[in-house]
């Protein structure tokens, strides 16, 4: 365990804008919400991707704009991910299930797929949380910039 496997997905290898659907299960506020957006993966250089997430969240009539930034950084014990603030977050780790304590709250998470589509759900639990939140991304765009 904590070895990548040869044929496991990088986050270089997602470089791209994708379709994201999300739906969060909140057992706590016993709603379900839903996203609509892209994610782009984005290499800032060999060692980093930059990982930002936009779009539009719905729930009981009521919608708002949503988005986030991330960054994965391969260091010398493999791919992390980090917050935009840079705190740490979690392994990148492709089918292995990866932990983020949060306060009183435990997230636990895996990221699962391949490079047509991967992925990501977390449940969060404890004092204060209590939801699934599975995201899909498919539908990849290239990522090189256009000229001209």
């Amino acid at each position: 365990m904590g070895h990548a496997r040869e044929d496991a997905v990088l986050p270089t290898d997602l470089v791209g804008t994708w379709t994201l659907t999300r739906v969060v299960d909140d057992r706590l506020a016993g709603e379900r919400r839903d996203v609509v957006g892209t994610a782009t993966l984005s290499l800032e250089s060999p060692d980093r991707v930059r990982w930002s997430e936009e779009g539009t969240m719905s729930w009981g009539g009521r919608a708002v704009e949503v988005s986030r930034t991330l960054y994965v950084e391969r260091g010398d014990d493999g791919w992390f991910v980090y917050f935009s603030d840079g705190r740490p977050f979690h392994p990148w780790s492709v089918e292995t299930p990866v932990e983020h304590p949060c306060g009183r709250d435990l997230y636990a998470g895996r990221i699962s797929g391949d490079v047509q589509r991967w992925t990501v759900e977390w449940r969060a639990s404890g004092p204060e949380k209590d939801y699934v939140m599975t995201t899909v991304h498919t539908d990849r765009r290239d990522a090189r910039p256009r000229s001209g």
